[in-house]
């Protein structure tokens, strides 16, 4: 169980096991707006004020998120995303994959 207003632990799970090949693009853009909003919540809360699992679960992520070497900003990562998908929609339109 996660602290109210973050991403529960099983939603986050179940976004990482389903591939991008198989969510449309708005919920690729869905899952990267809530993840980043939830990396940016867990950075802001001190730990003092978060639950023993909100504890746990944000430095598990936190490992996982310097191994992927997340290092890049909220407004970049959102960029990204944004780019991403439009080039995903212009793919399925077209047919042209690059």
């Amino acid at each position: 169980m996660s602290d109210f207003g973050r991403k529960d632990f099983t939603e986050q799970a179940s976004d990482k096991l389903k591939p991008n090949s198989q969510k449309s693009t708005t919920e690729q853009i869905g899952d990267q707006a809530s993840s980043t909003y939830d990396r940016a919540a867990s950075a802001i809360q001190p730990d003092s004020q978060k639950s023993t699992p909100q504890k746990a679960g944000d430095h598990l992520r936190g490992g996982s998120d310097s191994a992927q070497d997340n290092t890049k900003g909220v407004a970049q990562s959102v960029s990204d995303t944004v780019s991403n998908a439009a080039q995903s929609a212009k793919e399925t339109i077209t047919g042209n994959k690059q």
